[in-house]
């Protein structure tokens, strides 16, 4: 897997660009110099970690035969100063789900993405406690 950065201003706004040329803008905040053009990097993260969890829950359910007409992740999340750096130390995932979809599936497709396939999650695991709630209908 890589992915290219590219500044494309005197500043901080960059472009990542992946092998298949799909791309997103990142920026930094206006007090370190940034112009609020893009998503900041942590932003990004959070947004990996909904991402990764939406394809897995998504994918379970439709094994399941469970009818979604729309799906949606709310991420929120909360930083630490710890030494030089602002880690994620708790992660709440909220994810709304509407359609023929029973709840306790939902619940159960939610847990396994979180506790065991999005490699995201496993990623921020040993520095961040991610929790979730389901909402169906």
């Amino acid at each position: 897997m890589k992915i290219n950065i590219k500044r494309i201003d005197d500043a901080l706004n960059m472009e990542a660009t992946n092998e298949q040329g799909n791309s997103i803008l990142m920026d930094g905040a206006p007090d370190i110099g940034g112009n609020d053009k893009g998503m900041r990097p942590m932003q990004l993260l959070l947004s990996a970690l909904g991402g990764c969890s939406a394809i897995d829950v998504i994918l379970i359910l439709k094994k399941q035969k469970q009818e979604i007409e729309s799906f949606e992740i709310e991420v929120d999340g909360n930083r630490e100063k710890t030494g030089d750096v602002s880690l994620f130390k708790n992660i709440v995932l909220h994810f709304k789900i509407k359609g023929k979809v029973d709840q306790d599936k939902a619940e159960r497709a939610v847990q396994l993405s979180v506790d065991k396939y999005c490699s995201v999650s496993k990623t921020l695991e040993p520095t961040a406690k991610i929790t979730y709630k389901v909402s169906v209908n």
